[in-house]
């Protein structure tokens, strides 16, 4: 299984429309996301890119399975940060993903590599690498924010 995972930021009149900003900057707006747990399937390949993923996830309007992060802030000056991180296990590709959010980077890196060495020591029979992540940040101006890390398993249709 191939898992894309992304970072962006989105601005607009309201925290929801920077919200709909970030996941159009993304490439996953018209979708409907189900957030999924974050645990990553054997044999899985994280590919990383930097905005839009440049993939055909299905339809308009299809299920679209994700492991996200985000952060809306409308107060001037205000940070806005998302991230996740994972790890592998080199042989046979399970992981673990965690997503966090916060008002600061520093906050943000913290929480997924303590969340990620907890979630690792309770796991002793399977050898994981090294943590990677991606983060998103943003200041609010005069305009709302969000910092979006993302995600995406794949797809799936509706049954009529």
């Amino acid at each position: 299984m191939k898992i894309h995972v992304t970072h962006s930021v989105g601005r607009g009149p309201t925290k929801l429309s920077a919200f709909d900003d970030a996941l159009l900057s993304a490439g996953v707006a018209n979708y409907n996301l189900i957030r999924l747990s974050s645990v990553i399937p054997p044999k899985s390949k994280i590919i990383e890119h930097r905005g839009v993923i440049n993939e055909n996830f299905g339809k308009w309007g299809d299920k679209l399975y994700v492991v996200m992060a985000d952060q809306r802030v409308d107060i001037p000056n205000e940070e806005a940060w998302a991230g996740i991180g994972w790890v592998q296990d080199g042989k046979t590709g399970k992981g673990l993903f965690v997503e966090h959010e916060g008002h600061s980077k520093n906050t943000v890196e913290r929480d997924i590599r303590d969340s990620l060495n907890k979630l690792v020591e309770g796991r002793k029979d399977v050898k994981f690498g090294e943590i990677n992540m991606i983060l998103s940040g943003a200041t609010c101006n005069s305009e709302p924010v969000c910092a979006l890390a993302i995600a995406v398993y794949e797809s799936s249709g509706w049954t009529n």
